[in-house]
């Protein structure tokens, strides 16, 4: 066993790798190595995980972060391979990643750089179907209410299907067959692969402006989700929506639904299924020409008939004319002598009180009336200056009679049988009691003739009044 006299003082440097070169590296020398032997290790790589911070940049390149519950991954999908995505990536989607790892020397970071994404446990597909479906949704593009009714009696039915596929036999067959007088336009398009929705989209576009086409059957025949995926194409539709005429959606069988049959004004299970949606409103208004014509055979035929009998009833009773004149003529001697007593009965109610109504009238009768007032005012006339000289004869006594009365009560009058009148100084009063004055105080007097100014020598109590 080793004791500490055994080691050696000065530990030696320990011995580089084979290759190693000797001293620091830079940040840059060894980022550069690392880059290497990552890339290099990780070419092909496969890495299942969440999305999160989810960002499409204007360049169109995707950004994200890969995470599970204990670690996360930055991770980058470049604008070529965005373009091939079937579905639109979202923060919180369970996926699985493809491509390989690389380093970003500026940042030190190391990444993911994706060719391919899949949904985790959801094909690539049907998630961007439910996510076009939903957002569609929202738009308000599948509300019945929306959707246009198909024309009665359609003059020109569009067809935009392939040339080469059972859909446009299946059409033409039932248009041909039960509509024969309608013009039908073909419009023949690519249905399934690379570019087929654009060119669906064209044909749909050019169809529409052909002068006479009423309404648009666009479709093809089963197939698979990948065959039929031209039809849950989000421009075409937008297309079918925007189309000035009403489009019959008929793509695949009963049970294949896409993007299509639900913006469409009406859904086909099969191409043949929507030619006969198209004369099926045209069979119908025919039966409904054949009832009204049935009905109104039936009215004119009873209107004939009750005509007929109108005449029959009208034929006889001419027959019976003359006796119905003689009838009415005896009538109308009766009606004229009932008419006759009426009207002279009536007359004469009438007449009676107009007599005493005129009668009352001549009582009032102005003339007679002004003649009287005349009388009246002749006779008032003589009698005014009688009236007048007596009223004045007896207003001048009423006035002498009054004066001789003032005269009787007036204090002039008194004065001249000898009394004085005696009031205080500023003569506003009266003095009727010696009580009033005091020695010293001036008086005035009112003779008949002239006006004393007094002085108060003394006084005396007045005497009181003995009761009578």
């Amino acid at each position: 066993m080793a004791t500490w006299q055994d080691l050696p003082f000065d530990d030696d440097e320990p011995e580089a790798p084979p290759g190693a070169p000797r001293g620091p590296l830079s940040v840059s020398e060894l980022t550069a190595r690392l880059k290497t032997v990552v890339e290099g290790g990780f070419r092909g790589v496969a890495v299942e995980g969440e999305i999160s911070n989810c960002k499409m940049w204007s360049s169109g390149h995707l950004y994200f972060t890969l995470k599970d519950d204990y670690a996360q991954i930055l991770a980058v999908m470049f604008r070529n391979d965005v373009r091939r995505l079937k579905f639109a990536p979202e923060n919180g989607m369970h996926i699985v990643a493809r491509g390989r790892l690389s380093v970003y020397e500026k940042k030190g970071e190391y990444q993911l750089v994706c060719d391919a994404l899949e949904p985790h446990g959801l094909g690539a597909l049907q998630l961007a179907f439910e996510q076009l479906k939903r957002r569609l949704q929202a738009e308000g593009l599948f509300e019945p209410a929306r959707k246009r009714a198909l024309p009665v009696l359609p003059r020109g039915i569009g067809v935009v299907t392939s040339l080469d596929g059972a859909a446009l036999r299946d059409i033409l067959r039932v248009l041909t067959t039960r509509h024969p007088g309608a013009r039908v336009v073909v419009r023949p398009a690519r249905v399934q692969g690379d570019g087929a929705a654009g060119d669906l989209v064209r044909a749909l576009t050019a169809i529409a402006r052909v002068p006479g086409v009423e309404v648009v059957i666009i479709g093809r025949g089963g197939g698979s989700v990948e065959d039929l995926w031209a039809f849950n194409d989000e421009t075409l539709a937008r297309a079918i929506v925007a189309c000035p005429v009403p489009v019959i959606s008929a793509v695949g069988h009963e049970v294949d639904f896409t993007i299509a049959d639900f913006v469409a004004d009406l859904r086909a299970a099969t191409p043949s299924n929507a030619a006969e949606l198209v004369v099926d409103r045209a069979d119908n208004f025919r039966g409904r020409i054949d009832r009204a014509e049935e009905r109104l055979t039936g009215a004119v035929q009873f209107a004939v008939g009750r005509r007929a009998q109108r005449a029959e009833t009208l034929d006889r009773r001419l027959h019976q004319w003359p006796g119905v004149v003689a009838m009415r003529g005896r009538d109308h001697q009766e009606l004229d002598l009932r008419l006759r007593h009426a009207m002279t009965s009536r007359l004469a109610k009438i007449a009676q009180p107009f007599d005493g109504w005129r009668r009352r009238l001549e009582r009032r009768d102005p003339r007679q009336i002004a003649a009287l007032l005349r009388t009246r005012l002749v006779r008032a006339d003589a009698r005014l200056p009688e009236l007048v000289r007596a009223r004045r004869l007896a207003a001048a006594s009423s006035v002498r009679e009054f004066a001789a009365r003032l005269d009787a009560l007036s204090p002039l009058a008194v004065l001249g049988r000898g009394y004085a009148v005696c009031w205080n100084d500023a003569r506003t009063s009266i003095i009727r009691s010696s009580a009033a004055v005091r020695p010293g105080d001036g008086v005035r007097i009112t003779l008949a003739e002239g006006e004393l100014a007094c002085r108060v020598d003394a006084t005396t109590d007045p005497k009181p009044r003995q009761s009578p």
